[in-house]
């Protein structure tokens, strides 16, 4: 269990492995895709007519799509990938995501890959984790561009109104109410783009098993407060950045918790100051790892320290997360790890 009530160290969850025998590498039965294939995203009509072979994942913040297609064994077809975390729940993710192609990339100024050097990877597929990362205005390149040249685009679902001029008023509906059924989502439908429909349903299933054998919640909610504390730069207060809203909010409840910043927009959360935290009373602290040498016990120290009279402090109980909090294959830990927290809190 990764709960420390004395202050200590957990270990982590790994992705299932894909196995050999089918498509994608996965041995798992389901329907094939049949090509050509239509799809609508985010208002768009995008037709593949074979699974995609050269794909470039833009960055984004993310590691949502790069995690997604090693889940689903299908991170052979990326030619340039731009996504990636210093850190993972899953022990064995940070060395797959270096070992997938980069295509010798070089961001720009807005931590994004630029035109020029997309188009050079002659791609057949280019993705990205938000509408706004088709904005020529970043340096990046349009999806009318692309079409023209042929070469298909894709957004994550869950986010077509992240960065889009004028979203269609149901993704923004679905943008502002993402939950791990989104990350579920992105799986699905990358499994039909790349003709791996049975592996996509069978990592999907284990998550959902996962979810179902964790105990349900009892008594009156526990508080729990989620601190990224290396991502102060986020916010405007030099104070942890906080997390709440949407996916975040759905994982803490999933594990029988509420979430003292719960339903606030992004731009709530950045001005978040030492005040709102001393008074958000959590009862377990979850600390979000994002750099390498991030150390979740001093961490937890150094804000158990700073407020004392939150009743975590007092009881000195903590967990970890890392990307397993965000969209993409790995909610499920974050699940299990904040519920072990929430019921060793009594």
């Amino acid at each position: 269990m990764c709960v420390m009530l004395a202050l200590g160290a957990c270990s982590g969850t790994k992705v299932p492995e894909a196995s050999a025998g089918a498509p994608g590498g996965s041995a798992a039965a389901g329907p094939r895709t049949t090509y050509p294939l239509t799809i609508d995203n985010c208002g768009r009509k995008v037709t593949f007519t074979q699974a995609p072979r050269r794909v470039v994942l833009l960055n984004g913040a993310s590691v949502a799509e790069v995690e997604s297609m090693i889940a689903l064994g299908v991170q052979g077809s990326i030619v340039a990938n731009s996504q990636s975390y210093g850190v993972s729940d899953d022990p064995a993710m940070v060395e797959k995501i270096k070992a997938v192609p980069t295509g010798g990339v070089k961001l720009n100024q807005n931590f994004e890959i630029p035109r020029e050097q997309i188009l050079a990877q002659s791609p057949d597929l280019v993705i990205s984790t938000w509408a706004g990362g088709f904005d020529d205005k970043i340096g990046s390149i349009g999806q009318d561009e692309l079409a023209k040249a042929g070469i298909n685009s894709f957004v994550t679902p869950s986010n077509c109104a992240n960065g889009a001029t004028s979203p269609r008023p149901q993704d923004v509906t679905t943008y502002a109410n993402r939950t791990v059924e989104s990350s579920f989502d992105l799986l699905t439908q990358l499994g039909v783009i790349f003709d791996v429909q049975g592996r996509a349903a069978e990592v999907v299933q284990q998550a959902r098993t996962s979810l179902a054998a964790l105990p349900s919640p009892t008594g009156a909610r526990k508080r729990v407060l989620v601190a990224y504390p290396s991502m102060s730069m986020m916010t405007t207060n030099g104070v942890p950045a906080v997390f709440g809203g949407g996916i975040f909010d759905d994982i803490i409840n999933r594990a029988g918790g509420v979430n003292p910043f719960g339903g606030l927009t992004d731009q709530q959360l950045t001005g978040i100051n030492v005040e709102a935290l001393a008074t958000s009373n959590p009862d377990v602290l979850v600390i979000g790892l994002y750099q390498p040498d991030d150390d979740a016990k001093k961490f937890a120290e150094q804000l158990f320290a700073k407020f004392p009279q939150w009743p975590a402090s007092k009881t000195k109980t903590y967990t970890s997360v890392s990307d397993s909090f965000y969209l993409g294959p790995l909610n499920a830990v974050a699940v299990k790890r904040i519920s072990d927290a929430v019921h060793a809190a009594g």
